[in-house]
């Protein structure tokens, strides 16, 4: 029997802000993250998604990732390395121009492992092509994690809805 789905937390911004933290993460339930309608404040900008401690989102040099870029313009590409800045998709500041996607939260609540994430995201440009990403990030501190959060790779996000959600039983 598959268990329900439970919002957890919720922002929408219309109006720019350094970042977005969704709180809630405190049991070991699977938890996922859904963004849409997000752009950054300048143009041709990564969105970043990072781990929160006691609401405070990690900037540290701690993070592993590795995802293919596709794209419909050209070829797909791999991505991966290890730093703070892993962005997900870029933002532009044209009529349009936003992402969407979801993130799958593994072993946020346990102290004893690596919180870890898979993304899947799509955005479009003013080209107009889309891009999209696919993969897995891990935030390499053996410690619980309590939130995520979303920040722009430079300036502002300027809007989106960010949603995150708890499944409850199996």
């Amino acid at each position: 029997m598959a268990g329900n789905i439970v919002q957890v937390n919720t922002n929408t911004i219309t109006t720019n802000v350094s970042q977005v933290i969704l709180t809630g993460i405190n049991t070991d339930d699977i938890y996922f993250c859904t963004f849409d309608n997000v752009s950054a404040s300048n143009d041709n900008k990564g969105i970043q998604v990072r781990v929160g401690k006691s609401g405070v989102l990690q900037s540290d040099s701690n993070y592993r990732y590795q995802y293919l870029n596709l794209r419909t313009d050209t070829s797909y590409s791999e991505t991966r390395g290890t730093n703070a800045g892993v962005a997900v998709g870029n933002s532009g500041t044209n009529t349009g121009e936003t992402g969407q996607g979801i993130v799958y939260l593994y072993n946020f609540n346990s102290s004893n492992e690596f919180s870890s994430y898979s993304i899947a995201t799509s955005f479009l440009n003013a080209s107009p092509h889309n891009t999209g990403a696919m993969g897995g990030i891990q935030h390499a501190v053996n410690s619980a994690s309590d939130s995520i959060g979303f920040t722009a790779s430079s300036g502002d996000l300027a809007s989106g809805t960010f949603t995150l959600y708890r499944q409850v039983g199996s």
